[in-house]
């Protein structure tokens, strides 16, 4: 008991440890992502206004400004125009100093405080900038109090002498602002280690380790800070698994530990360091131990649990091994049977299957008479008109009529192709074509089935309809399949047919309607399923609307069922319309 004790703390700490260090190397890699991030971002900011001081130093207003010493109005003009300018360039401040350190015209000319007539000698940039380097320089503004990024450039003459500085300051309020989030802080220090921007403020102008005399001496010479105390912000620091740690207090004197990762930013003279809270961390740390502690006592519990239940299992093994010689031997004596009952089985369904391919192919070669028929009908009529007008002389119109035979013969051989490929999507391509030409040319061939009948057509398409998008064959054969199922519904007893069209929304609708009993609600939903009819057996297989279906999708369009409101079937055949097309196309 103590040897597994022992093994299981052992377990605990290891994981506790792998967990934690997991933990703060993830949280590492997330805090030197930001980092990088922070200083991309101040990097980018200030090369963005670097280079304006040397290419206003470059303009001739400037350059005669400093060189003349204008009166009054021309330094008004200057205020205005460095004013105007700044607002362009969206620095903080823009203002010209004479080569004395003496601020003589300035973009904040209209404020309280403004830079005229301050004497700013004593700033590293412009000292740099009068030696006739580009001038950097970050501080506490001694006449504002904001914080800011200072850049200068020289201003020479045309005989190469120094007249004066352009000066350009950028606040970092912006910029700090920007960095405010739940999961992290960040701040900024200087050389000195004297902290210049944070988002907590709290942390600003403290130093982050004690100062040197020499370092008070350097940053009370630059002014950098004015008159801020400058205290030492008192933290403390440790390490967690190879990662450096600090403890600082925030807002509200509430002191937290931070995972701490800072970078160099030599050419602006800072050092930009990330601080991760470690809190959720270690919770997080908690929560993983915990939940290896829960389940290793579940584990635990379990195996106990499971050593019982087999303790009870080989007690009962022999009580089972008995039972199941017994079930064995009768299990035995079913199969002989079982097997019996499945050779029967296999027999009736050899046999029911080999019926059911007869059948289908009953109902294929009845289907292919079915859509050859009406044509063949119709070929044959035409082909009797021929024979009496060619003995009549009319070689004319006997010619018309053995052209309507031909375009029956093309139509039986592409209803047989159709036929065919039931199963399977057409490669026709889709053309334009007259719907008006269509029903015509449908009707005709149906004429003999409908006379037959005694059914009459009546038409209703208006000449304004549009063309729609289809093949002319297959159209011609759902128009048929409509026209033969309509007079089948009057049950051959005389009638008429209604074929009407109509266009919406970029849709043309051509209806069917007969004067039939309709179509039930419980065989609506399956009327257009292959195979299906309501006709006696040799009267009809079920597959004319199935195919007539299948072609309305391949044309992009659809085929509808519904009852008349003053009785009859209602089949819509809804196609697009190809000027919509077209235009939604375009």
């Amino acid at each position: 008991m103590v040897a597994g004790a022992v093994v299981c703390l052992a377990l605990v700490l290891a994981v506790e440890r792998l967990v934690r260090f997991s933990a703060f190397a993830d949280a590492q890699e997330t805090a030197d992502g930001t980092l990088r991030q922070t200083v991309n971002a101040l990097e980018g900011h200030l090369r963005r206004f670097e280079t304006l001081p040397a290419l206003m130093a470059r303009q001739t207003e400037v350059r005669d400004f400093l060189t003349t010493l204008p009166g009054p109005a021309g330094v008004g003009a200057m205020n205005l125009w460095l004013k105007d300018t700044n607002r362009v360039i969206e620095a903080s401040d823009l203002y010209l100093i004479g080569p004395d350190g003496t601020t003589r015209a300035a973009s904040n000319f209209d404020r309280e405080d403004s830079f005229i007539g301050q004497n700013f000698a004593y700033r590293p940039y412009f000292t740099q900038a009068a030696a006739g380097g580009q001038g950097r320089f970050f501080a506490l503004g001694t006449t504002s109090g904001v914080r800011g990024y200072y850049f200068a450039s020289p201003v020479q003459n045309t005989s190469g002498q120094i007249v004066g500085v352009v000066a350009l300051k950028i606040g970092v309020e912006d910029m700090e602002a920007s960095w405010q989030a739940k999961t992290h802080q960040t701040l900024v220090t200087d050389p000195e280690v004297i902290v210049f921007m944070a988002t907590d403020s709290m942390w600003l102008f403290r130093a982050l380790q004690p100062l040197s005399p020499e370092q008070m001496a350097r940053t009370a010479a630059s002014r950098r800070y004015v008159d801020q105390p400058l205290d030492l912000l008192g933290q403390g620091e440790g390490q967690d698994a190879g990662r450096r740690l600090v403890t600082l207090a925030g807002a509200m004197g509430v002191v937290r530990e931070y995972l701490i990762l800072g970078r160099d930013m030599p050419a602006a003279g800072w050092t930009v360091q990330v601080l991760l809270d470690t809190a959720p961390l270690r919770a997080q740390v908690r929560l993983a131990v915990a939940a290896f502690v829960l389940l290793l006592g579940i584990a635990l519990s379990s195996s106990w649990a499971l050593w019982q239940r087999r303790a009870r299992l080989s007690e009962r093994i022999a009580l089972q091994a008995r039972a199941q010689a017994d079930l064995e031997s009768q299990v035995a004596e079913r199969t002989v049977d079982l097997r019996k009952a499945n050779d029967e089985l296999h027999r009736i369904q050899a046999d029911l299957v080999q019926a059911g391919k007869l059948a289908a192919l009953g109902r294929m070669s009845a289907a292919l008479s079915h859509e050859i028929n009406q044509p063949l009908a119709a070929a044959r009529t035409y082909a009797d008109s021929a024979a009496l007008l060619m003995d009549r002389g009319d070689l004319a119109r006997a010619r018309d009529n053995i052209d309507q035979i031909l375009s029956l013969i093309d139509r039986m051989a592409a209803i047989a192709r159709h036929l065919r490929s039931v199963a399977r999507k057409p490669d026709e391509p889709l053309k334009t074509l007259s719907l008006a030409k269509a029903v015509a040319d449908a009707v005709q061939i149906a004429e003999a089935r409908l006379s037959a009948s005694g059914m009459t057509v009546r038409i209703d398409i208006p000449d304004t309809l549009p063309p729609v998008l289809g093949g002319p064959v297959r159209l011609q054969q759902v128009i048929v399949n409509l026209l033969s199922n309509a007079a089948d519904a009057m049950d051959g007893t005389g009638g008429t047919i209604d074929l009407a069209a109509t266009e919406s929304d970029g849709r043309v609708t051509l209806t069917v309607r007969d004067h039939g009993p309709g179509v039930a609600r419980a065989i609506r939903d399956r009327i257009f399923d292959p195979f299906f009819t309501t006709k006696t057996v040799g009267s009809g297989l079920g597959l004319g609307l199935s195919i007539s279906y299948n072609i309305m999708q391949d044309f992009g369009g659809d085929l509808r069922v519904a009852n008349h409101p003053d009785g009859g079937a209602v089949f819509s055949v809804v196609m697009h319309a190809v000027e919509a097309r077209e235009k939604a196309t375009n």
